[in-house]
């Protein structure tokens, strides 16, 4: 399933990604730092909600309180939880 999520306090506008089961594939960011946005998709790519969060939640921006590696982790982990609510 192909998942949108609309970033909070980023550069990216943004982050859109596949997820089948808890493997996230297919990460695009809209905006933001292109070369480095790019880099983290490849790097990511094939890896589980689990994994993802534990690389990156947390990870702030300057003075922000997240930054898009953040709301990337944020954003598979709101995919996988309302992929399998009952």
């Amino acid at each position: 399933m192909r998942y949108q999520y609309k970033t909070q306090n980023t550069c990216a506008q943004t982050i859109s990604f596949d997820i089948d089961g808890n493997i996230i594939s297919n990460i695009e960011f809209m905006g933001g730092c292109n070369g480095n946005l790019k880099a983290i998709s490849k790097l990511l790519d094939g890896c589980t909600v689990e994994e993802i969060e534990k690389k990156l939640l947390g990870n702030t921006c300057g003075r922000r309180p997240t930054s898009c590696a953040d709301q990337l982790a944020i954003a598979v982990r709101e995919a996988y939880d309302s992929e399998n609510r009952e």
